[in-house]
């Protein structure tokens, strides 16, 4: 996979027709590459601390089961409003991620924008 540590981040695109996120970000060398970072698939994200010059440390996958542990106050928050689906306990929630095959990733920053996404997949490509 290409190296994506230290780059960054020039832009982000939702395409909530598409299930899609895409990150366009550069790396730190002089020809300036650039790479996409494209999540697919997705039914929920959340990033913080969107600043200009944002530098990605990495991009970890875990499993949804950490998801609903790590975030637990914001489920409980968003659940009567359908977010990030309609389920009536946190195990019908958990079940269907995992049924349909989704995958919990969580964006580093050395500096800036950082958060998570709930995909099925993401790829990086220049």
């Amino acid at each position: 996979m290409i190296n994506i540590h230290d780059n960054e981040i020039v832009s982000y695109e939702v395409d909530f027709r598409k299930s899609r996120i895409t990150i366009q970000t550069l790396d730190g060398n002089e020809d300036s590459v650039t790479t996409n970072i494209e999540f697919t698939d997705v039914l929920a994200h959340m990033f913080e601390t969107q600043l200009q010059g944002s530098i990605i440390f990495d991009i970890s996958t875990f499993e949804v089961s950490r998801f609903l542990k790590n975030n637990k106050e914001l489920l409980e928050k968003q659940k009567n409003y359908g977010w990030p689906m309609h389920y009536e306990k946190a195990e019908d929630l958990l079940e269907h991620l995992q049924n349909e095959k989704y995958n919990y990733y969580v964006i580093s920053a050395s500096y800036g924008l950082n958060g998570w996404v709930i995909a099925k997949g993401y790829k990086v490509y220049n």
